[in-house]
């Protein structure tokens, strides 16, 4: 039995023994199995000390051992890990699916469950709120609720058509709204919350999107180091070259004005693929091809428009005006979307201003039009990115006469602080008020709901009520959003300066608001408020806004003469972006204001989140650098602030921080107490009581409400936990004695009735054993002696040797004969005649394979006899030939048959090539023409090539001149290619004073023998082996530097030998065969 055994068997005894079975109740705050063996605290509430610096402890301990999820009751806090880590898929979505909320680690997966559970089986429409700074993983926290409600939900064909246009709206958007920033390579840059809705059986229907406050302001300017919105750079990336000149663009980003130049590509981010996988989602969501050409050619349009350049131009009484430098642009953009080029150019460049009465026309100056021009682009946009996520609506919307369930899922920008706090900060910050409003009344209504249920007397919690700083906000006279609008609506002259005196009268007095006339009202210096500036005291912290640029950003304002050129274009979804530019529906009426469409937003958010049981998901980003494992307490403990976790904690613990039903309590520590260990009979709640009392545990830490336990203090609770743990050791010991008693008596026995069989088993097969030796003993003696009375007995018939003397005679005779019959069928004489009699027995296979070996040898003999001396050399050339280029180069199988004649030029028999013979160089082998190639412009000449026993010599073909004798010691190598051409290089040494201008590339006719007979007068006169290598890429020596040759077989190429050369830059030339 291994030794392993009694931990595997005291590990399920307690298992059976001290399982809990949490309480499905969605107010109990903790399964106490998660305290054994968990690193740091799992839930929040149960920290000692509730201080800030334990928070951040015990959040660091945890994320150093990739513990990235904590809970604060059902509130699950995240730090982004920014790595994958082995803790998501179809495994942990089966494990979590399987379970309540506090029986495993804590995990996305099991709040995103406990929703969906609670809406499929309660009946209770949810929300899950995410919040968080850029870059601390909001985006794919949704992503990740979704995916797992899409893996638990029902099957079918129609259900997963719902399931995925819901899953594919995920990269439509982040391309239209995403972009990379200083903090986040995938910033959502707008607030996203969809209602996916579904039918009784859980099984999801469609869904709604509504989107808050796109950032609008990136389209024309991005921060360094950042990027414009992620579907310009997917579009010059991954669009087809007939797409790009369709839309008129270019493929390179430095062409355009709208996108940074310093950051153009994200490492880790494929632009092109995800070009293509944004134009797949969008067919899966049921775009037609018609609306995303539309699509593209809007945002080709955004693109274009930042490179009208404009210029400084004056009207004829000197009045500032302003021009277009280059008229191509506007013209490009009109002939794309259909707008008529003039018109556009003077919506750009003028203004009409409207009364009842008149039109005036206004020339704008550089910086006006510059403004009308951008404010054109950004609306155009925002637009384009609205009307997406309305059509997204029109193919996953639900419809109307359907009973359906909803889950709200709100990926929103959390609390900001920033050096430079502007317009988009206040707003965001004010709906981050809201949804702290929202998380302290519903978090304190459950408490109260519960303690009703329960019969336990509510005592009111003291906590900081922030609706004060909302209704700074948003009061509908007397809010800094209402003095906003009312600045920007009233006659006169309008500025920033004249809304911060507004609210400086307005609000001097108020606790939570602060500014320089207000701490100079009360004699404060402070050195960080600056004179345009105001300060709100936010639950999160103080921030300090900048009051420059909230007229114009609430304002918003677009030239009518831009909505009415947009309005007649050509192109139908421009056309419809604009319904304000028609005629026929113009109105007088001033737009509602951005503000005021913020917090109309923001109230129907509220109203939405009011009607639904909220679940909540707090993002926090451990650093600035996306570096996974590193964690800046700093950077932590702000974003813990603006998140409220210590005023979460605080709120949870107000009345009591655990509690639990009387069944699962019970069922955990009833080993606590002799009463109620092994079994207890009685009532739950008395078993409890017993419990406790045996314990002499105060009252005023305990409760007892109807179906619950609940304790006030942690530290009671922990106080339980290690009387458990103790009282476990105690029982684990108790079992491993008795378990080890057990296995001794056990173990004994089995070993004595083992050596009682072993040994009865040993005895009788050693009688076995020695029975069969004695018997096979006796059967060998007697065979013995019948063998020896036989031959006795037969002996004196048969004479002595006779069976040896008849097996040699019948053995020689048998040899005759085979010899005799090979030689009457010997084959022919010819060398090249392999035929061979086959030996008739098998004994005779060796000798018949010698005497083939022997009768070849003679044949070759007798042939060899025959040969001249000339025909002797020749066959050693051709020999050599073999060795060099058999199997090697494609040209040798047809240079076989044809014998080398050495001269091809006529040597002999031409006078004027006489004198190209010379006694001090030898003999000529081989004289033939061949090409020289220049290694500069790979053009080629031609050249008489002599070979002598010591030289090569190169001969002008028309003068007949000897232009390079090369020794055959300068030549150290030759380069050749495998294919059916003559191109060959020589390669010479570089200390030779002919090797000191470089190699030799020429073409021969007849390259085979030439090399051939090169390499053996090399051998013959160097005594060295000429080495010939046989590649499709070499290189040439030229001088100081080298040139790579490189010969490749053209897509027509035949194999007929016929070389083109091509110069590739300054160091590569490219042979065409």
């Amino acid at each position: 039995m291994p030794p392993s055994c009694p931990v595997g068997i005291l590990s399920t005894i307690l298992q059976r023994t001290v399982t809990l079975h949490p309480s499905s109740s969605v107010g109990s705050p903790l399964d106490m199995t998660l305290l054994e063996g968990s690193i740091g605290v799992e839930d929040l509430v149960l920290l000692e000390p509730l201080e800030q610096e334990s928070l951040l402890k015990n959040l660091q301990l945890r994320f150093e051992n990739k513990e990235i999820y904590t809970y604060i009751g059902n509130v699950l806090v995240s730090v982004n890990p920014y790595q994958q880590l082995p803790i998501y898929g179809s495994e942990f979505i089966a494990k979590y699916q399987n379970y309540t909320f506090y029986e495993l680690k804590p995990h996305i997966y099991a709040l995103a469950n406990a929703a969906y559970q609670s809406l499929r089986v309660r009946d209770q429409d949810q929300c899950i709120l995410i919040t968080g700074e850029s870059g601390a993983g909001k985006t794919e926290a949704s992503k990740l609720v979704m995916s797992y409600v899409a893996a638990v939900c029902g099957k079918g064909e129609q259900v997963n058509s719902v399931k995925e246009q819901l899953l594919q709206s995920n990269p439509v958007l982040e391309a239209f709204g995403n972009a990379k920033t200083i903090r986040n390579n995938n910033s959502s840059r707008f607030g996203k919350y969809m209602d996916i809705e579904f039918d009784f059986k859980g099984s999801p229907l469609g869904g709604v999107i509504t989107n808050y406050l796109l950032e609008k302001s990136r389209v024309v300017k991005q921060l360094k180091g950042e990027r414009n919105f992620h579907i310009f750079y997917q579009l010059l990336a991954g669009a087809s070259a007939q797409l790009l000149k369709a839309l008129k663009l270019e493929r390179e980003t430095s062409g355009y004005a709208y996108l940074n130049q310093d950051v153009s590509r994200v490492d880790g981010m494929d632009d092109a693929s995800n070009f293509k996988a944004m134009q797949n989602a969008m067919t899966v969501i049921g775009f037609s091809e018609e609306e995303i050409r539309q699509v593209l050619e809007v945002t080709a349009l955004v693109l274009k428009l930042g490179n009208v350049e404009l210029s400084d131009e004056f009207q004829a009484n000197g009045t500032p005006a302003s021009g277009i430098c280059d008229g191509r642009g506007v013209r490009e953009i009109s002939e794309m979307v259909g707008l008529n080029s003039e018109e556009l150019e003077r919506a750009l460049c003028s203004r009409t201003m409207e009364t009842a009465k008149e039109k005036v026309v206004t020339a704008l100056n550089v910086i006006q039009a510059q403004y009308a021009r951008d404010a054109l682009a950004k609306n155009i946009y925002s637009r384009l990115f609205n009307w997406i996520v309305k059509r997204i609506n029109e193919s996953i919307k639900v419809g109307t006469g359907k009973k359906k369930k909803v889950m709200g899922v709100l990926d929103i920008y959390g609390f900001e602080i920033l050096e430079d706090n502007s317009f988009e900060q206040f707003v965001i910050n004010y709906c981050n008020e809201k949804l702290q409003q929202v998380f302290i009344e519903i978090t304190l209504k459950e408490e109260q709901e519960e303690y009703e249920r329960e019969g336990i007397p509510w005592e009111k919690v003291d906590y900081f009520d922030n609706g004060i700083i909302c209704n700074l906000i948003e009061h509908n006279q007397r809010g800094i959003l209402a003095m906003l609008d009312e600045e920007c609506l009233r006659p006169g002259v309008v500025s920033d300066s004249t809304f911060l005196a507004k609210l400086n009268q307005l609000f001097h007095k108020h606790a939570y608001y602060e500014s320089k006339v207000t701490q100079n009202a009360q004699r404060q210096y402070d050195h960080t408020m600056g004179l345009s500036c105001f300060r709100i005291c936010h639950y999160a912290g103080k921030v300090t806004y900048n009051v420059n640029s909230f007229i114009d950003k609430n304002n918003d304002l677009l030239f009518r003469d831009l909505s009415r050129a947009m309005w007649k274009a050509q192109n139908p979804l421009l056309r419809s972006l604009f319904p304000e530019g028609d005629p026929k529906q113009a109105s007088l009426k001033r737009p509602p204001t951005a503000g005021a469409q913020f917090k109309s937003s923001v109230a129907i958010l509220m109203k939405n989140l009011y009607s639904k049981n909220p679940n909540y998901i707090r993002c926090i980003k451990p650093n600035e650098h996306q570096q996974p494992g590193r964690f800046s307490r700093e950077l932590v403990a702000t974003q813990a602030q603006y998140l409220g976790l210590l005023e979460n904690v605080r709120v949870r613990r107000a009345g009591y921080a655990f509690r639990q039903g009387y069944g699962s309590f019970l069922e955990r520590y009833r080993l606590l107490s002799r009463t109620t260990w092994p079994h207890w009979n009685g009532e739950e709640r008395e078993g409890v009581e017993k419990i406790l009392r045996e314990l002499s545990r105060s009252s005023e830490e305990v409760t007892f409400g109807k179906t619950k336990i609940f304790i006030k203090s942690p530290k009671t609770l922990f106080y339980l936990e290690e009387q458990r743990r103790l009282r476990i050791q105690q029982l684990a010991t108790l079992i491993q004695k008795i378990y080890r008693g057990w296995r001794c008596r056990t173990h004994y026995q089995q070993m004595r009735k083992s050596q009682i069989l072993i040994s009865s088993w040993f005895r009788g097969n050693r009688q076995k054993k020695r029975y069969g030796k004695i018997k096979a003993s006796v059967l060998l003696i007697q065979a013995f002696v019948r063998g020896w009375k036989a031959r006795k007995e037969y002996r004196k018939y048969f004479r002595s040797g006779a069976a040896l003397t008849l097996a040699d005679f019948i053995y020689k005779s048998i040899a005759q004969k085979f010899l005799l019959r090979l030689r009457n069928n010997l084959p022919s004489t010819n060398i090249l005649d392999k035929r061979w009699p086959a030996a008739p027995y098998k004994c005779f296979n060796t000798a018949n394979q010698e005497l083939q070996r022997l009768f070849h040898q003679w044949k070759c003999k007798k042939f060899w006899d025959q040969l001249s001396p000339k025909q002797v050399e020749t066959l050693q050339e051709k020999l050599c030939a073999s060795e060099l280029f058999k199997g090697k180069k494609a040209a040798y199988p047809q240079s076989v048959p044809i014998p080398f004649r050495g001269d091809y030029i006529g040597l002999q028999g031409n006078p004027k090539l006489q004198k190209l013979k010379s006694t001090e160089h030898g003999p000529v082998l081989v004289a033939e023409t061949v090409k020289k190639v220049n290694r500069g412009d790979g053009k080629t000449s031609s050249r008489i090539l002599l070979l002598t026993k010591g030289h090569v010599i190169l001969t002008d073909a028309k003068k007949y001149q000897a232009k390079t004798v090369i020794g055959l010691e300068s030549v150290a190598g030759v380069s050749v290619t495998s294919f059916k051409d003559g191109l060959f290089c020589l390669h010479l040494s570089e200390i030779s004073s002919v090797g000191s201008k470089g190699d030799f590339l020429l073409v021969s006719e007849h390259v085979i023998e030439l090399l051939s007979k090169m390499y053996r007068s090399v051998l013959d006169t160097t005594q060295r082996q000429l080495l010939v290598t046989v590649t499709e890429q070499f290189s040439v020596r030229f001088k100081e530097s080298n040139v790579v040759v490189k010969v490749i077989q053209g897509p027509t190429g035949n194999g007929n030998g016929k070389l083109s050369f091509k110069k590739k830059g300054s160091h590569s030339l490219e042979v065409t065969l």
